[in-house]
């Protein structure tokens, strides 16, 4: 079993060879993007905190030519402007059956199941973490998420997952340094 050296720890080849193969990110919002955590002002007012370390992630990842997309349960005004500020493709927002959203891509795009990683912290997100190429569970994602995933990230919904998880789709894609323009 060979182990491939990366910022977030050794992952194997085998794993990294799933990364290799994506050509679309798909990610649930509250508890991915965001800690999951949802504030409510006194005035019905809805506030949502997102990274933007996992900002750059997914326009470094636009700019390399992935396709990104977003499918949550809820709808909210505040994931809409802040997905189309990061240049994400396709937004699904109140998607009760996040199937339906996936299988719209799929045909869509002209993709497989083996070309997609999808990215999630509960039970609404089991489906597709189990069905896509590269099922991804945030680090503090519910244990029977984590158990059907390939992958479990080293950071935490809502503190830099989602740039963890476009940082190693670069990587296997040999893009990290241009996408970025980081010296290493």
């Amino acid at each position: 079993m060979e182990m491939i050296n990366t910022w977030y720890g050794d992952i194997e080849q085998s794993l990294l060879d799933k990364f290799r193969q994506v050509r679309l990110l798909i990610l649930d919002v509250d508890g991915v993007f965001s800690d999951g955590r949802i504030y409510l002002g006194n005035d019905g007012e809805e506030f949502k905190a997102f990274h933007t370390r996992d900002g750059f992630g997914m326009k470094a990842l636009a700019n390399a030519g992935f396709e990104t997309a977003v499918i949550t349960g809820r709808e909210s005004y505040i994931v809409e402007r802040r997905m189309q500020h990061l240049n994400v493709g396709h937004i699904f927002q109140g998607q009760s059956d996040k199937t339906v959203a996936y299988q719209q891509l799929l045909q869509q795009l002209s993709l497989h199941d083996s070309q997609v990683a999808y990215v999630g912290d509960d039970v609404p997100d089991l489906a597709l973490i189990q069905r896509c190429g590269l099922g991804i569970a945030v680090n503090d994602a519910h244990p029977a998420v984590q158990q059907g995933a390939d992958y479990i990230t080293r950071c935490v919904g809502g503190h830099g997952a989602v740039r963890e998880v476009c940082d190693l789709l670069l990587l296997a894609n040999g893009q990290l340094r241009q996408a970025e323009g980081i010296s290493l």
